[in-house]
């Protein structure tokens, strides 16, 4: 018998516990061992959990029962979680987390804390989607070209009715909100944030690549509009909050931003609050992989997949995929000045003979070509909205140009970019 101690009995870890006592013969079927949730932790030990094993409020009864197999951190946060953990696998203890933000800055020292205690993580990347195994084991066999992942259902959830109902940016966020897809303070998941975490620890798996999230381009939805709505449609894109990793050479770019994805492109066509990551593979091509992102339930049978690995064998498998670097493959983090691709530019400027003639001559100093064009009238007669795409173009170039043309006393705001993802 396996015996589980949970360490936040939320939504997730209530499903952990029921999915365990429901489906306890299927369980044990296929680990060959009973897995019993004997011991939960929580905050408020008045609230009712809906649960039937004892609880505290105080980890160091899950940490010091030495009968205890498997810590399963549900908690939240970065530092105390990490505190948590390392004491569970000094202790000989086995953890499985869905913590995304401890991982995101924490999970090589856990990886060298380990020894030999395994660590299942599965539920912290897209909820339910196995995505973590088929990266570490069935894709193990490839040099990973590029991951593109839609991994926040809250963002995917408000694009989606962006681009299919017209509505502008705070309706739907409000919308979400009483639905309960976004929190009171929206910003970790709008901002992009809550995607970053999870493509550093894809990163990880797939590169053996150490970043932070202070390392890499992270840009939210906030600011996306109508306009660029108008745009996206009228070319046949669809506007996603896009994970991305690429491989090129001896370096691997990094970035998270909503992006304009051809509508035809598979992953285009994951809507509302579904999650889907794209991986191609040096030797397979194209694999997708699609399902709830978050939900109790969907979570929760990530959480018992990697405990049904622990029983099984003890889960014996690198934490992140690798068992040896290799020396001659080492890769490097690529600047995001550095990032070379299409770009949508929104301008609001004055209405008058030479303002474009100006523009073009801007982009042109930073070897920018125009792609696509359209004028829009704006309410206010006395200005246009110029939407444009670009021929691909360095990052650095386009920032530059933006930052001069935003200068221009022609132009009525701050002008507004979107990357096209290919």
């Amino acid at each position: 018998m396996i015996k589980v101690g949970i360490i936040g009995v939320g939504t997730v870890g209530t499903s952990v516990v029921k999915i365990l006592q429901k489906n306890r013969d299927i369980i044990t079927a296929r680990a060959g061992k009973e897995i019993r949730p004997v011991f939960g932790v929580v905050k408020n030990l008045n609230r009712d959990r809906g649960v039937d094993i004892p609880l505290s409020d105080s980890v160091d009864d899950v940490l010091n029962d030495e009968e205890i197999d498997v810590v399963v951190e549900l908690m939240g946060g970065v530092d105390d979680a990490f505190k948590v953990v390392k004491k569970a696998l000094a202790k000989g203890k086995a953890v499985v987390t869905a913590n995304k933000a401890m991982l995101a800055y924490h999970r090589y020292e856990l990886q060298q804390s380990a020894n030999r205690q395994p660590i299942g993580f599965e539920a912290s990347v897209a909820g339910g989607i196995p995505i973590i195994k088929a990266l570490r084991e069935g894709l193990s066999a490839n040099h990973i070209v590029s991951i593109k992942g839609i991994m926040n259902g809250t963002c995917n959830y408000m694009l989606t009715k962006m681009m299919s109902d017209g509505v502008e940016f705070d309706e739907i966020l409000k919308e979400a909100q009483e639905l309960g897809y976004a929190e009171a303070d929206p910003s970790f998941d709008v901002g992009g944030y809550d995607a970053a975490h999870k493509l550093l620890i894809l990163a990880s798996i797939a590169y053996g690549i150490d970043a932070k999230p202070e390392d890499i381009l992270i840009e939210g939805i906030e600011n996306i509009n109508s306009e660029d709505i108008f745009f996206a449609n009228e070319f046949g894109y669809n506007i996603k909050l896009l994970t991305i990793a690429k491989k090129s050479g001896d370096s691997v770019e990094l970035r998270v931003h909503p992006a304009l994805i051809d509508k035809k492109e598979m992953i285009a066509k994951v809507d509302g609050v579904m999650n889907g990551v794209s991986v191609i593979g040096d030797c397979v091509g194209e694999t997708m992989y699609y399902g709830p992102g978050a939900g109790g339930d969907a979570t929760a049978s990530s959480v018992i997949a990697d405990l049904i690995d622990i029983a099984r064998n003890g889960n014996n498998s690198p934490m992140l995929g690798f068992k040896k670097i290799l020396k001659n493959d080492i890769l490097k983090l690529k600047k995001a000045d550095e990032i070379f691709t299409k770009y949508y530019i929104r301008l609001i400027v004055e209405d008058k003979i030479g303002v474009l003639s100006k523009i073009s001559n801007i982009l042109g100093k930073q070897n920018i070509s125009i792609g696509s064009f359209l004028q829009k009238q704006s309410k206010d007669a006395k200005f246009a909205t110029l939407l444009f795409s670009t021929h691909k173009c360095y990052e650095k170039d386009v920032q530059i140009a933006m930052k001069e043309i935003g200068e221009c006393d022609f132009v009525k705001q701050k002008p507004a970019m979107i990357r096209i993802e290919d």
